[in-house]
């Protein structure tokens, strides 16, 4: 896949609905800017077998309907678990963490190692395509998914081989990410839209290069995250401050009068507005 077809490739995503994204297919193709050589197809072919291996394991699991939601809904997190994490191999990357192919799908299929965002992906992925409920919750620091059967719900960590986690462990969780202070909220229980799991995946990498002081490729990581969620406000605003430090002062004004157009947020506009003047100034 071309640079261009990619890019074109993200902008029809951008205007689709949000439940008719393709969340695994879209990551591999944000994968491809990164090696534009690799053939897109076996790595799509490997999504599929994943989902079929998982249908198979289910109907050994499950060769008879289950007696209740709680029997239903363990069988498919074993059919998830075994296909995934035993015969696959998949884990979480906890020796080099911050090494940018963890949020790299094509490096994370590749390697069978990434970071808590890519695992959820391919486990949403596998399950999805059986026709189970399964969502993400962009829980702070650490990416996890919720599988729904019937009445009955479970939440696991798929950069841990899909351990359930209780209420006791996201309050760890949340606690080590935001702080001993923090306390669990119906917000930390929210779904995850697909365009935010992307958003997600893609955010690892482009503040990994801000931190790295490489301006340019997290611009341009940004224009990539803005051609799936073009109404992302803040996304914008970042884009144009980015820019700004780059010397390249009408794209930081036009992306920052984006932000304007779309935001709500008026102690960001006006001072959004102040560094536009700035800007402006500066081209006179």
């Amino acid at each position: 896949m071309t640079r261009e077809e990619a890019e074109e490739t993200l902008r029809l995503t951008g205007a689709l609905a949000d439940e008719a994204i393709d969340v695994a297919g879209t990551a591999l193709v944000l994968a491809s800017f990164d090696r534009p050589a690799a053939d897109l197809a076996r790595y799509r072919a490997h999504l599929d077998g994943l989902a079929a291996e998982v249908a198979e394991a289910f109907q050994r699991l499950a060769p008879a309907p289950p007696v209740s939601a709680e029997a239903g809904l363990a069988r498919r997190l074993e059919a998830l678990n075994t296909v995934l994490f035993a015969d696959h191999g998949y884990a979480g990357d906890e020796l080099t963490y911050d090494d940018p192919q963890n949020a790299n799908l094509m490096r994370v299929i590749d390697r069978r190692r990434g970071l808590p965002v890519a695992l959820s992906i391919l486990y949403l992925h596998a399950a999805r395509a059986q026709g189970w409920a399964a969502e993400g919750l962009g829980f702070p620091g650490h990416f996890l998914v919720r599988v729904r059967h019937g009445a009955a719900s479970a939440i696991v960590d798929p950069f841990n081989r899909g351990a359930p986690r209780d209420s006791a462990d996201l309050r760890r969780l949340l606690k080590r990410a935001a702080g001993a202070d923090a306390e669990l909220a119906a917000e930390h229980y929210a779904p995850a839209s697909n365009r935010a799991i992307l958003l997600r995946l893609q955010n690892n990498i482009r503040l990994r290069l801000l931190q790295d002081d490489d301006l340019a490729a997290a611009a341009a990581v940004a224009r990539r995250m803005l051609l799936i969620a073009p109404a992302e406000a803040a996304l914008w605003r970042e884009l144009g401050i980015v820019e700004a430090r780059r010397g390249n002062l009408g794209d930081a004004i036009g992306a920052l009068e984006k932000f304007l157009d779309l935001s709500g947020e008026e102690p960001a506009r006006r001072r959004v507005a102040d560094l536009i003047r700035e800007l402006k100034a500066k081209l006179n």
